[in-house]
């Protein structure tokens, strides 16, 4: 069969046969994907390059702002913790004035060795302010923020107190701008008042 009537009896399939119409559409439109894909397979290989690429890119700027707060987090602690410092000794002085010229207590700061670690758990040395006017004996803890654990560490400063001196303290005071929950009731329990804005 020649070439001419090869074509002429293919054209005359794809004018009346819908079936084959079809098939020779269904492989020159795959032929033509098939081809996009090949041509777009690199251009999507590049793309997943350059989005590992960002992953990575945004993962190393993500550790870097990590370490970034750290640090920023590390500086204003310990610029919070020296204010702090600076502030309650700066309050203790204020409340020792206080105390001494409107209420007539000598105001004291009383040390001491706690050999058997009563206080903390091991040995160190304690101390606390001891406020005393007509024969009345006051504890005074001043701290930036009370939690139920110096609640505690309080009492033990009193009981070592009482112990190394020979008198109990009438009451027992802490003076803090904040305080926690748990704080308030431990004080309660252990009958240390504490002044405070929550």
């Amino acid at each position: 069969m020649a070439l001419k009537d090869l074509k002429s009896r293919m054209l005359k399939l794809l004018r009346e046969d819908e079936e084959f119409r079809y098939a020779v559409a269904g492989l020159i439109g795959l032929e033509e994907i098939l081809k996009r894909l090949d041509r777009h397979e690199a251009e999507l290989t590049k793309l997943r390059e350059d989005m590992n690429r960002l992953r990575e890119d945004m993962n190393r700027l993500r550790e870097d702002m990590n370490r970034g707060f750290e640090l920023m987090e590390r500086r204003t602690s310990a610029l919070g913790a020296r204010w702090g410092i600076m502030a309650e000794s700066a309050f203790r002085e204020s409340l020792r004035g206080l105390l001494a010229k409107e209420f007539g207590y000598r105001v004291e700061k009383w040390v001491a060795f706690d050999e058997k670690g009563r206080v903390y758990g091991y040995p160190s040395e304690v101390d606390v302010d001891v406020a005393v006017s007509d024969g009345k004996l006051i504890l005074i803890e001043v701290s930036s923020h009370v939690r139920a654990s110096d609640i505690n560490a309080f009492k033990r400063k009193a009981e070592l107190y009482a112990e190394k001196t020979g008198r109990r303290p009438d009451r027992l005071i802490i003076v803090t701008p904040y305080t926690d929950d748990k704080a308030l009731e431990a004080s309660r329990q252990l009958e240390i008042e504490i002044y405070t804005k929550v």
